[in-house]
This record gives C-alpha cells, structure tokens and sequence, in this order.
C-alpha cells in the first residue's frame, strides 16, 4: 500500500506541471487584464501603463512570468494580489476556514441523509417512498443552484422572514452560536438538496446490484437479521460508486462553491475566485488553481486507497 501511494504521489507531479501550465496559460488568455481598469481613464498615461506592467511583471515573456510564478509557488511565495496588493497566501488563508465551515457542514448533511435514504429506497423499490423520493431527487437535480438559492432566500428570508439573507453573521452583533446556524441553514440547505440527488442515486443503483449477489443469500440462509445482511454486507460493497462521488466532493470542502457563495454573500475561497477573476487578478486565481488542482488529485488517490479498504480483492501491485 506504501509503495503504490508513493507511486501514485510521483506520477501526480508532472500531471499537475502540466496543469499548472494550462491554467496559467488559459488565465493569460483571457480579455481584459488587471489594468483594463484603466482603460479610458484620461489621467492614465501610457508611461503609467509601463510602469504597472513592469511591477507586475507583465512586460516579461510567457515562459519567463510562468517559471518565475513556479519558483516562487515552490517557495511557498505565491504573490501579492494586483487588486488588494495583499499576499495571496493571507487572502486564501483568511477565506479557507470559512469554506471549510460551510462545506464541511454541506458534507456532513448530505452523508448522514443520503446513505440512509439511499438504502431505503433499494430496500423498498418501487414503494410509495422510493417513488417519492425519486421523484424529490430528481426535482432537486435539475433545478439550477443559482435558482434555487434565490428561491430560498425569497421564501424564508423576504417573505417568512425566518432566516437572515445572507453573511456569516449579524453585522454589529456579538458572536452567537444561534445566530451563526441561522446565517448557515440557507447556503447549506441550497448545496445540500442538489447534491444529495446524485448520492441518492449512486447509492441507490448500487444497492439493487448488491442485493441479488449470491452472497447476500447466503448470509440470508445463515440465518442472520435482515439489518446485519443489509448493513454489514450489502452496503460495504455497494458503497464502491459512493466513494468516488465522496472523492469528488471533496476538493470543495476547500475551494468553496461559487455560486452559492456570491448569491449568499459568502465571504469563502468561492466567492474569492469570483472577485478574482472579475478583476483579473492573475496571482490569486493561479493560487486557488493550484491548490484546487491538488486536490483533486489526491481526492482521487484517496479513493483508490478506499476502493482497496471496501473490497479485498483489490489488489495494489
């Protein structure tokens, strides 16, 4: 197992170089610039445009900005913003732990509900309850988040007036753990009701697969309790297609959910890349990049070390 998560580990340093390239080069293509702000002001001179190119190091070749950029990401420099001229480390590390409030409670909610029902609705397929929540999930899946947010936010927070609008917190107020949930009950209801659908799903599939296995009749013959088959044999195997959407999951616990974070005003790694790319601000969206881009590669490597946890005779070699 060591020896394939170091294996896995090596191969993942040039397909991250690569990426890494692709994403500065796809950043530097885009229109604009951080000093399209400027454009059409008349105080702005075209020395003033020298001069700002060279601070920030746009007057250089491609190849040259990129590998100075690796350097320095190597020696944990990732930059100044062009927008707040703060580090981009600072700003990531101020919105990270917000991220990681909201996403890691969205994770928590979509577990604790989907696994249960998804097992019930392939235990009961084709009750009154499977079709309702098919019916539910499916609703949910193809309702647009942005949508569904501002629905939320029209009901509880306009109409209702049960729940705040937006933010972390009551502006002015002291902290309160009453209040923080309240802030919280909207963004995680809005992301956990669209991603729920697919766990459901995946689960559900899975389940109905397992539970016409040759094994699952004979622990029936055993004489084991109808819970004990479905939980200790058929939902360890049939949790394999859970996993990866899990793993896939997972890098948003860190970089934020875009959407859902600027309509709520979220102050997340997702509405950071928002204000970033809107301001072309070139450090901070190849920092975010890159630490997304890892992510997802070692989300992947975990589930690869799940898949060999959930069934023996997966083998590393």
């Amino acid at each position: 197992m060591g020896r394939y998560v170091v294996r896995r580990l090596l191969q993942a340093v040039p397909l991250l170089l690569a990426i890494s390239v692709a994403a500065f080069a796809i950043i530097k293509a885009q229109p604009g610039g951080p000093l399209a702000a400027y454009e059409g002001n008349p105080d702005f001179t075209e020395a003033d445009r020298v001069r700002l190119e060279h601070a920030f190091g746009l007057d250089q070749p491609l190849p040259l900005q990129y590998l100075n950029w690796l350097g320095s990401f190597l020696r944990l420099d990732w930059g100044y913003s062009f927008a707040s001229h703060q580090p981009v480390l600072m700003l990531i590390g101020e919105r990270l732990p917000n991220t990681l409030y909201l996403m890691g409670t969205v994770f928590v909610v979509v577990l604790l509900v989907a696994i249960p029902v998804g097992v019930l609705t392939a235990v009961k397929q084709y009750s009154w309850f499977d079709h309702i929540v098919t019916g539910t999930i499916f609703t949910f899946l193809s309702t647009p988040t942005f949508w569904l947010g501002l629905l939320l936010i029209i009901v509880f927070g306009l109409q209702l007036r049960w729940l705040p609008l937006g933010g972390m917190q009551t502006l002015g107020a002291s902290f309160d753990v009453g209040d923080r949930l309240r802030h919280l009950i909207l963004p995680v209801a809005t992301i956990a009701l669209v991603q729920m659908g697919s766990h459901v799903r995946f689960l559900r599939a899975s389940m109905l697969e397992t539970i016409g296995q040759d094994y699952m009749r004979t622990a029936r013959a055993k004489g084991l309790a109808e819970r004990i088959v479905i939980m200790r044999h058929a939902l360890k195997n049939a949790a394999i297609p859970l996993v990866t959407i899990i793993a896939l999951d997972m890098p948003e616990l860190f970089v934020g959910a875009l959407v859902t974070e600027q309509i709520f005003g979220w102050p997340g790694m997702g509405r950071l890349f928002w204000d970033a790319a809107t301001r072309s601000d070139y450090p901070v969206l190849q920092g975010i990049l890159a630490v997304s881009s890892s992510l997802i590669v070692l989300a992947n490597l975990f589930a690869d070390v799940m898949y060999g946890w959930l069934d023996p005779r997966i083998r590393f070699s």
